[in-house]
């Protein structure tokens, strides 16, 4: 299992081996999604009160750094 920051981690065996939030079910896909639709950090926390604002940042991070290193690699 690979662990980011403590709060991302990916389990082959969980959500298809997307990178989940602490372990739980929901996905940094999920955030982003939920971002894009217009919801803010309030709205998530809301409806998901488990989830954090440092949950959410660090979520944003990991994405920005995975398209980092994709363009990277592309580029290499």
């Amino acid at each position: 299992m690979y662990i980011y920051k403590n709060i991302i981690s990916i389990d082959e065996g969980k959500r298809s081996g997307k990178p989940c939030i602490r372990e739980m079910r929901i996905t940094v896909e999920d955030i982003l999604l939920w971002l894009a639709s217009g919801m803010s950090f309030e709205d998530i926390i809301a409806e998901f009160p488990e989830l954090t604002k440092e949950d959410i940042m660090v979520a944003l991070e990991f994405s920005a750094n995975q398209q980092k290193k994709i363009f990277y690699d592309v580029a290499a």
